[in-house]
């Protein structure tokens, strides 16, 4: 049975710092490889200049812990 309760903030902020986090090293991973064009170009910033591909990996992969744990967090609400 689903809840028509509205999603808490941290919720939603946990959730759009994910998607962030997840396109934008998935989008600079394809531009290094690739040489595709940046569809977050902002995330160029956050990575130090020379470990781009280090940077990206681990953006990606802290954007999904960061999504665990917001779904952690709202599936402790709900009980």
């Amino acid at each position: 049975m689903t809840s028509t309760s509205p999603k808490s903030p941290v919720t939603a902020v946990t959730g759009l710092i994910s998607f962030v986090l997840v396109v934008g090293g998935a989008s600079g991973l394809l531009h290094e490889w690739l040489g595709w064009i940046h569809f977050m170009g902002f995330v160029r910033f956050l990575v130090p200049e020379g470990y781009e591909v280090y940077g990206y990996v681990v953006m990606a992969a802290l954007g999904i812990a960061v999504g665990a744990a917001g779904d952690a967090l709202a599936g402790r609400r709900r009980t």
